[in-house]
């Protein structure tokens, strides 16, 4: 059933009912049990022992990180998403073309998906995997993250300071508060992308006027921070938002991560992960105050209910699977404040609604989840508006009378 020994367990002694000799156990393995191939999932038969001591040890873990080789030597990821029995069901991040059950091997590596972090990633450009393609040199990581890490609830303390835009319509009608989670409610054909690259140009921290007059503190302003992850987006809107970051100068304050269509459908599964893990080292370990922007968390969901009908699970509305809610909130509520902590997490996920339809399951269920929305408007947009951002149906739940008064742009 398994080729080689990747890890053992040492023990004194260990017997079992097949006599097992004093020595050591092993329980990372290589298998050569590939029974099927759905999508981007692979279905692994007699991956755990059956019963006893061994089943405990043996067999693999939920969520737990796989190495895939192919016959002809190429590797790839994947991670566990469910175990019956001896079964296993693993997804492959970069795909499963070219996995057959001759020659495929899965080694079981005992670990959860963590990513490389480090302040060096500013400036850099990284696939939806988090792998650099900018062709600069490799990351020195200062530490490696759980991806599916979360803020402590009682940790978390409310946001009262502001982040600017620069858009006039959004930071005098919706403000947005660091630490606040508002998506960008749009549509095919609109400019959500011009938008979302104008506030990466102008994006910044709102300068504090207060009785004294005092303004930032000294090198606040330098402490902010932006992570864009794109998720499924075409070449022509890659190289757009690459041009538009290197030109007009905020790329060095930028890391940007770039899952395009034509890369595995399932690894859109991982990148928004990927790039708020490392908004949450930026902000929490090294002080800054980070805003996060996802595009299109359409695409996001597309990617899961794909692997939802690869998974034969029962669907839920047009076809998205019932936990779509809790999963859209383990990747929205990781915005917020860390008390004792300086830096902060601003979440700005874009959606792009088909047909305009608001009550879609993915803009219906972020509304729930988040704290506001801002919508752009195809009417305005027909009229040549720009932006075309319609103020009365859009809204920032954390937006407060007295920050106005506290908190002004200069």
């Amino acid at each position: 059933m398994y080729i080689s020994n990747l890890r053992t367990y040492q023990m004194g002694k260990a017997e079992n009912n097949n006599n097992m000799e004093e020595g050591t156990l092993e329980i990372g393995m290589e298998y050569r049990t590939v029974s099927g191939v759905a999508g981007p999932l692979v279905i692994l038969d007699k991956v755990k022992a059956s019963s006893g001591f061994l089943a405990h040890y043996l067999g693999p873990k939920y969520q737990e990180i796989v190495n895939i080789r192919l016959g002809d030597g190429t590797t790839r990821r994947g991670q566990v998403l469910e175990v019956d029995g001896e079964k296993a069901v693993v997804q492959v991040f970069e795909g499963t073309s070219g996995i057959d059950n001759k020659y495929t091997t899965v080694q079981f590596t005992g670990e959860v998906l963590k990513t490389p972090v480090s302040l060096d990633m500013l400036g850099r450009i990284f696939n939806g995997s988090g792998k650099p393609i900018d062709n600069g040199p490799p990351i020195l990581p200062e530490a490696y993250l759980d991806i599916s890490s979360s803020i402590n609830p009682s940790e978390r303390t409310y946001p009262e300071e502001m982040i600017q835009t620069g858009i006039s319509t959004i930071d005098v009608m919706n403000s947005i508060a660091r630490g606040q989670k508002i998506p960008l409610f749009s549509a095919a054909g609109l400019p959500h992308n011009e938008i979302a690259a104008q506030i990466c140009r102008q994006a910044g921290l709102v300068k504090r006027l207060e009785k004294a007059g005092d303004l930032l503190e000294d090198g606040e302003e330098d402490n902010f921070a932006i992570v864009f992850a794109a998720m499924g987006v075409n070449m022509e809107t890659a190289q757009f938002f690459k041009r538009d970051f290197e030109e007009n100068g905020s790329m060095e304050r930028v890391t940007l991560f770039l899952n395009l269509a034509n890369d595995p459908t399932i690894e859109r599964i991982i990148t928004p992960r990927i790039a708020l893990t490392t908004a949450e080292y930026l902000a929490y370990e090294c002080g800054k105050h980070v805003l996060v922007i996802l595009t299109d968390m359409s695409s996001y969901a597309d990617a899961l209910r794909e692997v939802s009908a690869a998974r034969e699970e029962v669907p839920g509305r047009r076809g998205y699977p019932g936990y779509m809610y809790t999963d859209l909130a383990t990747i929205y509520e990781r915005a917020g404040r860390i008390e004792g902590r300086k830096g902060s997490i601003t979440q700005i996920p874009i959606l792009t609604m088909p047909n305009d339809d608001i009550t879609h399951p993915t803009p219906d269920l972020t509304g729930y989840i988040t704290e506001g929305q801002i919508y752009i408007d195809r009417q305005l947009h027909n009229r040549q508006i720009y932006p075309p951002i319609n103020v009365l149906p859009s809204l920032s739940r954390l937006m407060k009378v007295r920050m106005a008064h506290i908190y002004l742009r200069s």
